[in-house]
């Protein structure tokens, strides 16, 4: 079996429930909705694009705030922006939903054992249980917004990892980084070693590659097998389809760990906060290195 990810200690900070959006704020019409004097473009002036500035400041996901953007939901000094191409050198006069955006703080990283049964989504039109539910008692007050890096789909229980950060988040589910998540499986149906080998190789599926997965059978019960599988690039229900396609049913799927942060003994429902000095670590990692070696 390929040696399990250590597990990153982690301390006992202050953290909370992850904030609310405000109610969105109107929409300038197209005909006064200018582009402020005191942005730019690329070319024209120093500075980081709007999207990665938010994204730093953990208001959402670079690719959320170009929605947000093309929702009219983010203004700066009092005009609707256009384009997700603003440059800025600092977010003073930018507001989402009609409110200051606040000074990024430090990043900051959680590990959340996800339970089954929640979705990793801030909000559900059918009105299912989402991980914010649970967020709301695993977290101390005081915690800014969390982002989940990657996903768990419902059916799927384990690590979560969860930061403040957009560039961290962004970073972190690179495939190009290349930071392996390791899972583990229960599923019914006839395998063995050898055939769980060939996924080092990677596999395609309905049109669809899989890079490598190093594969292994831990122990047999029955028909029934335990397999613990080490991937990098996170594809959705990569690990289901899969194990479906060697023709095995998955009962139960537990992400054990992402990157060097591990699951460990983390009780169902409960979060914990990975101490600055590990998390500084990990990202002059990723940082020096280009990705995950």
């Amino acid at each position: 079996m390929s040696p399990r990810p250590p597990r990153s200690p982690a301390g006992n900070s202050r953290a909370s429930k992850p904030g609310a959006r405000a109610r969105s704020a109107p929409r300038a019409s197209a005909s006064t909705a200018r582009p402020a004097p005191t942005a730019g473009r690329a070319s024209d002036k120093p500075g980081d694009r709007i999207a990665k500035l938010l994204a730093r400041a953990g208001v959402a996901s670079r690719r959320e705030i170009e929605r947000m953007i093309a929702d009219g939901r983010i203004a700066l000094n009092g005009e609707v922006l256009e384009t997700p191409a603003t440059i800025l050198t600092s977010l003073a006069g930018v507001t989402v939903d009609g409110k200051p955006v606040a000074a990024p703080e430090a990043p900051r990283l959680f590990l959340f054992h996800k339970p089954q049964g929640l979705l990793t989504a801030e909000r559900d039109p059918k009105g299912r249980p989402t991980i914010y539910n649970a967020l709301r008692n695993a977290l101390p007050p005081g915690t800014p917004r969390l982002m989940p890096i990657g996903r768990l789909d419902l059916n799927t229980e384990g690590l979560l990892l969860l930061t403040n950060d957009g560039e961290l988040k962004r970073a972190m589910e690179l495939p190009a980084n290349g930071i392996p998540r390791t899972y583990r499986a229960r599923a019914f149906g006839d395998i063995s070693q050898a055939e769980l080998e060939t996924l080092i190789e990677g596999v395609t599926i309905d049109g669809v590659n899989y890079g490598r997965i190093d594969a292994n059978l831990e122990r047999r019960t029955g028909r029934n097998q335990w397999i613990e599988m080490t991937l990098t690039e996170g594809k959705n229900r990569e690990v289901r389809r899969v194990l479906e396609h060697l023709g095995l049913k998955v009962s139960r799927l537990m992400r054990l760990s992402y990157g060097p942060f591990a699951l460990g003994d983390l009780p169902r429902g409960q979060a914990s906060e990975v101490r600055q000095k590990d998390l500084e670590q990990f990202r002059r990692h990723i940082a020096t290195r280009g990705g995950w070696r």
